[in-house]
């Protein structure tokens, strides 16, 4: 077990016992029991032998009768004692392994919550919805029937080594030879398994994504003719996940046959060996000192074999399970230990109203006026009314720290202004609005927003003074009232029908079957791309931020939809500050300032007539073609 399984193993027992210590407990103690009362059998099918049958033979049964009756007796009561703990011990654990991987789902749910964008634009998301589906299925093996089975096997074999030697250390002797034979060919064999095990699960989450992910483009894969390929493609996956899967199992399922048949030579190497020296008296050296050899002890021994060598099975056959267990773990709890999204703002948002002297005052009620908090060291407290002035100071800016993706980028938006971003994709338009919703943080220069720094801005409060509409629409499964509400929770239904008629949405919602009671599913397939658009322009109206990001927030949008929307578009606008990102120019003629960007740097900027008069790269631009390429 390398160091990562093993601190997985050491904190998934430490996940378990923070939990449900007493659930464990009790089940520790039951596997005590249940093991106990299976290992201990053996000594009365001895005493049953010598002490019973034996003298039974030369003297009757009357004479053995009591002791007959007493062991059977005790026998009965072990068994059951036995088979009552196994019952408690299975339902326990069906309760502590359910209830863990709800408290991982929840942990890994709540922690994802908090991890930067960066993250999801760093990991594909089938390889993060596979922690929540094949490692903690894995786990849920490891939990429900591998640890238990292990715990158990362990503690049958110390009660039957010890029982063993109790009877006979030559015969012991014997056995642990063979024991250590089963363990060398369980430790060869069971690696093997586990490594092809741990790769069946690779394998299987590749083929996985990718069925996700044609299913996802299988209108593209229609259009491009691309159906043959893409078997191909597929049987490669298929046929390595086959590969893996059948070296896997071959390497598995011939492990018990092989450990059952030495099982059966340690079993016939007993018979004889304990054969002979019942036969020839030989002196029996054991725990208790040097005896002669009993039938019932010879017997006993050959049942202990055959239990040791099936429970040394069992346990061998968790060997892979458990291998898949804490490679799952391990996944699950590098998920849980992703650093969260730093905040270090403590400026806040709050409601506010103006007393008769015109001075701000902070105010529980919704006044749809806001203001910025920004708390001193010496107690006091200052409010700035949130305007939307927002202004980026000589900005340098790369997703990785040798690649700039902006350099020395400085602009202003004064508050209701509508400024707009032109430039070839990659040349930076869509990571200044990232960077002014702190979803990454400059390297280098200053964003203020109302004159205060966004670093010192909590994140959720300026994300909440921020509407955006992104260019890919995701639509959550509810109705089109609930999406819209999606903006501003505490929205009512007319407030929500409003924005959609702000948007030019109520039209066709209306004519939806339900209404706006109509249920979306599958992220609105059944809605055209503009109607979506449409709901999630709609979304960010009913939260009546005092600035806007449209991120090419009409570009799928045909040109009669955009036309009729460009005006309720120009309402919401009316009166807050908007950063307009477009690949149709005719979108933008209107915008106070348009910024040209060029591999990440501000070339041009100016109104649309003054662009247009400096006949450069704007001016190309428009009179080439209406769209960038």
């Amino acid at each position: 077990m390398n160091q990562n399984k093993q601190h997985s193993f050491g904190r998934l027992v430490r996940y378990l016992f923070s939990h449900y210590k007493i659930q464990l407990i009790v089940t520790l103690i039951c596997i005590v029991i249940s093991s106990f009362s299976s290992s201990i059998a053996t000594i009365f099918i001895q005493r049953l032998i010598d002490e019973c049958i034996t003298p039974g033979v030369s003297q009757g049964f009357e004479a053995i009768a009591g002791k007959f009756t007493s062991i059977l007796l005790t026998m009965g009561f072990i068994y059951i004692c036995g088979t009552i703990a196994s019952v408690i011990y299975n339902r326990i654990m069906a309760i502590v392994t359910q209830g863990t991987l709800k408290n991982l789902r929840n942990d890994m749910f709540n922690k994802m919550q908090t991890l930067p964008v960066k993250y999801f634009d760093t990991h594909a998301h089938g390889d993060i919805m596979s922690t929540y589906t094949n490692d903690t299925d894995a786990i849920r093996q490891l939990i429900g029937q591998s640890l238990p089975t292990l715990f158990q096997s362990a503690l049958t074999i110390t009660v039957m080594f010890l029982t063993m030697l109790y009877y006979s250390i030559w015969l012991t002797l014997v056995v642990m030879i063979v024991v250590f034979l089963m363990l060398k060919i369980t430790k060869k064999l069971g690696s093997i398994t586990a490594t092809f095990m741990i790769q069946q699960q690779k394998s299987l989450a590749k083929e996985e994504g990718f069925i996700e992910e044609m299913m996802q483009g299988q209108k593209v894969v229609k259009v491009f003719c691309h159906e043959e390929e893409n078997k191909e493609a597929f049987k490669k996956l298929n046929e390595q996940l086959f590969k893996d899967g059948e070296k896997a199992n071959q390497n598995g399922n011939v492990l018990m046959p092989i450990l059952g048949n030495v099982g059966n030579l340690m079993y016939v190497l007993l018979a004889v060996i304990g054969g002979l020296m019942v036969y020839l008296k030989a002196p029996n050296l054991s725990l208790t000192g040097v005896s002669i050899v009993s039938i019932g002890i010879i017997v006993s021994f050959l049942g202990m074999s055959r239990q040791l060598s099936q429970t040394i099975g069992q346990a061998s056959m968790q060997v892979s399970m458990i291998a898949m267990g804490l490679a799952g773990a391990t996944r699950v709890f590098e998920l849980m230990d992703e650093q969260p999204e730093e905040d270090h703002g403590y400026v806040t948002l709050v409601n506010v109203k103006k007393d008769t002297e015109g001075n701000l005052i902070e105010t529980k009620e919704n006044t749809e006026m806001w203001a910025w908090k920004h708390p001193h060291q010496d107690g006091t407290v200052t409010l700035t009314e949130l305007t939307g002035d927002v202004r980026l100071e000589d900005v340098d800016f790369g997703y990785v720290p040798d690649k700039l993706v902006l350099n020395h980028v400085s602009l202003f938006a004064k508050p209701g202004q509508k400024i707009a971003f032109v430039g070839a994709t990659g040349a930076g338009k869509t990571t200044i609005t990232n960077l002014i919703n702190r979803f990454y943080d400059i390297m280098e220069g200053k964003i203020r927003y109302d004159g205060i720094n966004i670093s010192k801005i909590k994140k959720p409060a300026l994300r909440s003074s921020l509407g955006v509409v992104l260019q890919d629409v995701n639509l959550f499964t509810g109705s089109v009232m609930d999406n819209i509400r999606y903006g501003r929770l505490d929205a009512t239904d007319e407030e929500c029908i409003a924005a959609a008629k702000l948007a030019n949405a109520d039209d066709f919602i209306t004519r939806l079957p339900d209404g706006y009671e109509t249920i979306l599913t599958g992220n609105g397939s059944s809605l055209s791309q503009g109607q979506r658009q449409l709901i999630s322009i709609a979304r960010a109206a009913v939260a009546d931020p005092p600035a806007m990001i449209l991120d090419e927030a009409t570009s799928s949008i045909d040109t009669r939809t955009e036309a009729l929307v460009q005006a309720g578009m120009d309402n919401l606008m009316k009166g807050r500050t908007v950063f307009v990102i477009a690949h149709r120019l005719s979108t933008v003629k209107n915008s106070d300032a348009i910024m040209v960007l060029d591999h990440g740097k501000i070339i041009e900027r100016g109104s649309h007539e003054s662009l247009i008069e400096q006949k450069g790269t704007y001016y190309q631009l428009y009179t080439g073609a209406f769209e960038l390429e």
